[in-house]
């Protein structure tokens, strides 16, 4: 009868959809993940089975909801200022895409390091994601950017009114300042970044310059202030803030500087700004604002949470504590091929990888074979300011053993990269030369 009961047509007439069962093996217990509209019609479903037995129903849930609301019995949660995305929708997409997600709410991921291997760019879907806040949802029919503040003129600007200015495009690395905390010792708390919080993609959009002088920026102006959409509740605030980061107005005028709208030739993904964020070449991504909804200009150094809270080297020297901002990405290598733990057969070794730097482009890539000499790698393609550079070396090893490849980079300007980065209390720029065990076989 219950077999019966259970059919696809009778279950249908109850309006509710089986999606899963089980029978515990030697007991007898049966486990049945249902949906339904209505609790009385699954209620009025489960009639048969409650007549003999015992029957407990419970509220479901998928893991990636539980994970992103923050555990089983929380709620799920809510931008404090503009409609948010379903962060369990967002964490599924990041999953499908091969994505490591460290964090569902807000959702963090970086990109694996075999998917660095490919092209100058890396496809949206595979672009790391970082964010401090749930995603906003920002409707592009009333969308306004506005410039205020220390101006002349102040704007409202829709997306329209940008996608009608003059445009850039640009290739630009973009890097998680935490990239690579994994790496120091002691541990220390944040995102646990490994080496994926980095990707590359060319960014199209109206020069910040352009609009900059379109407002007119007045005298005594100081720092170009830029303010997204997204924010919430942090530590040491009795109410919600919003994600604020600004420049000095010098550095904003950089003609690189852009207000982007679109990533690798596609509307940017929402999960990457949509429909305006900010990329500062050069820089680490935070002072890239995505959200953008307003600019102002003003006369003192702004002094924001992820301004003067975070994002700041903190050191202890001589018993002082010294302080220095996040700004230039660091230089670094990174080896993307071969895998770590992966087996080569033993003769011709190729080993290929990326590297990139924030004060000037690569000027070379020195790889180490198991403790050898240094070998300069050859790079491939032209040198690029804004962006990474890729890399290979044929090198030989002919006896079985493991053997640990050692890659460091150093750029125009000068910088090379240490044997172990500078320990930090936030855990902000290791790039500490890159290493990989493989086994020759």
């Amino acid at each position: 009868m219950l077999l019966n009961h259970l059919s696809r047509p009778n279950v249908r007439q109850y309006g509710v959809e089986i999606r899963g069962e089980a029978v515990v093996q030697g007991e007898h217990t049966l486990y049945l993940i249902v949906e339904a509209d209505d609790e009385g019609h699954l209620r009025e479903f489960m009639k048969p089975f409650q007549a003999v037995g015992s029957l407990d129903i419970y509220p479901a849930s998928t893991c990636a909801r539980v994970v992103a609301s923050g555990g089983c019995s929380a709620a799920m949660p809510v931008s404090e200022f503009v409609s948010a995305g379903d962060p369990e929708e967002a964490c599924q997409k990041a999953i499908e895409a091969g994505l490591i997600v460290h964090r569902a709410h807000p959702l963090n991921c970086e990109t694996s390091i075999p998917a660095l291997i490919g092209g100058v760019v890396m496809p949206n879907a595979h672009f790391y994601v970082r964010n401090h806040f749930p995603i906003p949802i920002l409707d592009p029919a009333t969308f306004r950017l506005t410039v205020g503040g220390l101006v002349e003129r102040p704007l409202s600007l829709s997306l329209r009114d940008l996608h009608n200015m003059p445009s850039q495009t640009l290739v630009a690395t973009l890097e998680c300042a935490g990239n690579g905390r994994t790496k120091f010792h002691p541990p220390i708390e944040g995102e646990k970044w490994d080496l994926g919080a980095v990707s590359t993609a060319e960014w199209t959009g109206v020069p910040l310059a352009e609009v900059l002088d379109r407002a007119g920026v007045r005298t005594g102006a100081r720092e170009v202030l830029f303010r997204g959409a997204d924010g919430g509740m942090v530590d040491g605030h009795s109410g919600p803030i919003r994600f604020e980061r600004s420049l000095q107005l010098g550095h904003a005028r950089d003609p690189d500087l852009l207000l982007a709208y679109a990533m690798n030739g596609e509307p940017l993904p929402i999960q990457h700004g949509y429909p305006v964020r900010v990329v500062v070449p050069d820089w680490y991504a935070v002072a890239s604002v995505k959200w953008l909804t307003e600019i102002e200009l003003v006369d003192q150094p702004f002094a924001g949470h992820y301004q003067s809270d975070k994002y700041w080297y903190e050191w202890e020297r001589d018993g002082q504590a010294v302080r220095e901002p996040v700004t230039l990405q660091r230089v670094r290598a990174l080896v993307t091929e071969p895998a770590p733990g992966q087996e080569v057969r033993r003769g011709e070794l190729a080993i290929r990888g990326v590297a990139w730097s924030g004060a000037a482009p690569i000027a070379r890539v020195e790889i180490s074979v198991g403790g050898g000499n240094w070998q300069e790698a050859h790079l491939v393609s032209e040198r690029r300011r804004h962006s990474w550079q890729w890399w290979e070396l044929i090198s030989r090893v002919q006896e079985p053993s493991v053997v640990t490849l050692r890659a460091r980079a150093t750029d125009l300007a000068g910088r090379t990269q240490p044997e172990c980065a500078e320990w930090n209390r936030l855990g902000y720029g290791n790039n500490a030369i890159h290493e990989v065990p493989v086994r020759i076989v």
